[in-house]
């Protein structure tokens, strides 16, 4: 599994680029075994995530999953010890990639304040910098966070998943929140970011329904107009509830 972890470090460190591809060189030397091993793990997760994002865990087998890669279901057994350690592998490759860039952006947030921090602009560290993942980086993000949306659904299991990856940005979030609300009671800083969630969970679903109801004037794909609102909307009602009765 050491090497299964440091293929997935290492498919972790090329999501966080959301930016520009420099052209190819014309000339390329020779992949080595362990690059070439790396990028076989690295289609595996791809094709994984996208088969768990349409389908959940228990949708899946590793021969669908194989099927998808062009290779024999046993070479994902010899990389991955079960499904679910597959499942594991895939949804952690990304989360360190949002969780991080989420901090950082919290913490410069926060020096910019000068200490004072804003319920919108905390709200916009924090949303801004996850939505960007999905608007720059691609179909895998956009599967990424149809998955993410099933796992923060999936009460038996997912709770955990989300708790061990997301927690400390979470928490980081809701410290900037109380020093931007100092007379909000705590309860309300934590339902505020249960909505907030609750929100952002069925934004990264894409499940269609908005472009139904709207008549095609909304839709789920637009992640820049959601950028463009939800942090404003949702500060709003923080500002509401821990208003002074």
């Amino acid at each position: 599994m050491e090497r299964v972890e440091r293929a997935s470090a290492r498919g972790a460190e090329e999501q966080g680029s959301v930016g520009p591809v420099a052209d190819e060189p014309k000339t390329r030397r020779r992949s080595t075994k362990a690059e070439q091993r790396a990028e076989t793990i690295e289609q595996m997760l791809d094709e994984a995530e996208y088969l768990f994002s349409k389908h959940g865990l228990h949708g899946v087998t590793l021969k669908d999953v194989a099927k998808r890669v062009g290779v024999h279901h046993t070479l994902l057994n010899y990389y991955f010890e079960d499904k679910k350690s597959l499942f594991d592998a895939v949804f952690a490759r990304r989360a360190v990639v949002t969780s991080e860039r989420r901090m950082k952006a919290l913490d410069d947030y926060e020096k910019a304040s000068g200490g004072k921090p804003t319920v919108e602009g905390a709200l916009h560290a924090f949303l801004d910098t996850d939505l960007d993942l999905y608007i720059h980086g691609g179909e895998g993000w956009k599967n990424y966070g149809a998955l993410g949306a099933l796992v923060a659904n999936t009460p038996e299991w997912g709770a955990d998943l989300m708790d061990s990856h997301f927690d400390p940005v979470v928490l980081r979030l809701i410290d900037l929140l109380k020093k931007a609300l100092p007379g909000c009671a705590e309860r309300d800083i934590f339902w505020g970011y249960h909505f907030v969630t609750g929100a952002l969970m069925v934004t990264l679903a894409r499940t269609g329904r908005i472009d139904k109801l709207s008549g095609g004037v909304c839709k789920s794909e637009d992640f820049e107009a959601i950028k463009a609102r939800m942090a404003s909307f949702m500060a709003a009602g923080f500002l509401q509830i821990c208003k002074p009765t």
